[in-house]
């Protein structure tokens, strides 16, 4: 599976637990919970981010250029049965995602560094990430770990989320566990991401919903912030 769909627009907002509280409580009688959730209305989401030894992804991040890539594995609630290689593209507030599916075998050699079965992969995604694998040398650096809370509303193909219990592993040997240890990053308990993400417009009934005294929108980063613990 590959997604090509069309630059968006991401906005991040950190907040605090009484400010989702709010926000959350606005939104529920206009946005429907996003589909894939479980009871609780959140799922766990762990990506493995790929950067080289000199830490170019983080340096572009830190300094603030204006288009840049990641490349990174997602899998849901410590599932291993559905995995992607995502690429990650940025320029400036829009952004667009590439995906494709890896069999856990995949995932298991890429993490080990056998990339030999790349180039012969049906997915063109995969083939770029092998030559970017090997000419920029990138590398699994950091495992990063949060609660998601999904809200979605059809006009705009708008979706808020609140990310939460953000976590930082860096022993490279548990990436291919189902739990891996790892460390808290949120400056204080209960601090959280709230993203909007929409095409072309954000419906003033979910600006309106959104407003709230206090937040602004800043250049965050879960990679950046799980990689000031090395």
């Amino acid at each position: 599976m590959q997604n090509n769909e069309s630059f968006r627009h991401e906005l991040k907002y950190p907040i605090h637990y009484a400010d989702y509280l709010g926000i959350r409580q606005r939104l529920r009688p206009v946005m429907r919970p996003d589909e894939y959730t479980a009871e609780d209305g959140r799922y766990l989401v762990r990506s493995v981010y790929f950067d080289n030894l000199k830490d170019d992804a983080l340096r572009e991040k830190m300094n603030g250029i204006a288009k840049r890539e990641k490349f990174r594995l997602r899998y849901y609630n410590d599932d291993f049965s559905f995995i992607a290689l995502e690429k990650k593209i940025k320029i400036n507030s829009l952004c667009r995602k590439l995906d494709a599916k890896l069999t856990v075998q995949e995932y298991k050699a890429l993490l080990q560094g056998d990339v030999s079965w790349m180039m012969g992969h049906s997915s063109e995604l995969v083939k770029e990430f092998y030559c970017k694998l090997k000419g920029r040398q990138l590398r699994p650096r950091v495992l990063v770990s949060y609660l998601r809370e999904p809200y979605v509303y059809a006009a705009g193909n708008v979706r808020v989320t609140f990310d939460s219990h953000i976590r930082s592993s860096l022993f490279h040997q548990c990436f291919l566990e189902k739990s891996a240890p790892d460390i808290g990053v949120a400056e204080a308990p209960g601090d959280m991401i709230m993203e909007v993400k929409f095409d072309a417009f954000l419906p003033e009934v979910i600006q309106t919903l959104l407003q709230t005294a206090g937040i602004r929108q800043q250049a965050y980063s879960k990679y950046s912030a799980c990689r000031r613990f090395g």
